[in-house]
């Protein structure tokens, strides 16, 4: 079960299977049929489509059958990536802390430095406006021109950018 995670695992980053929505398809797409008879249909055991169809996670071969046989992606049984609840220097401070190799005062002393490092290189980007360029008269110029102008172009955008960057302009 490497990449088929239960409804209840959400933790920070990790997509949640909708357990109890497959449960209901399949009821659903069973209708009147046995389960034995559903199961067969799917190509998976009577005990797995009862255990799935109850609400119980699969493996990832049942997962594929079964969503096969319900006739859609198993795509849409994955809810969305939660939202960090943690900052990642925060996450990465903690596992410093429960890194049993480090004494506490260690762990203490390297998590300065990231706290450090990250309140200064973790800064939101610089909106500048970047210089860019654009030749509309391309497409009437002769064969091989606009191919010339445009590195000649980039390399004037690049030149520019860099002194936008640099703080000249």
């Amino acid at each position: 079960m490497d990449n088929v995670t239960g409804a209840s695992d959400t933790s920070a980053g990790v997509e949640g299977l909708d357990l109890a929505r497959l449960g209901e398809m399949l009821r659903e797409r069973r209708g009147k049929l046995s389960l034995r008879q559903a199961a067969a249909e799917a190509g998976v055991s009577f005990s797995t489509f009862t255990r799935v169809e109850a609400g119980a996670q699969p493996d990832l071969t049942s997962f594929t059958l079964l969503c096969a046989w319900l006739g859609v992606s198993p795509g849409q049984f994955f809810t969305p990536v939660t939202e960090r609840q943690v900052a990642p220097i925060d996450e990465a401070i903690a596992h410093l802390a429960a890194d049993p190799r480090l004494a506490p005062d260690a762990a203490s002393k390297i998590a300065d430095v990231l706290r450090n490092m990250y309140d200064v290189l973790a800064k939101a980007p610089a909106q500048r406006q970047v210089v860019a360029c654009h030749l509309r008269a391309a497409s009437v110029l002769r064969p091989g021109v606009p191919h010339r102008l445009n590195s000649l172009l980039g390399e004037m955008h690049d030149k520019l950018a860099a002194r936008v960057a640099g703080g000249e302009l």
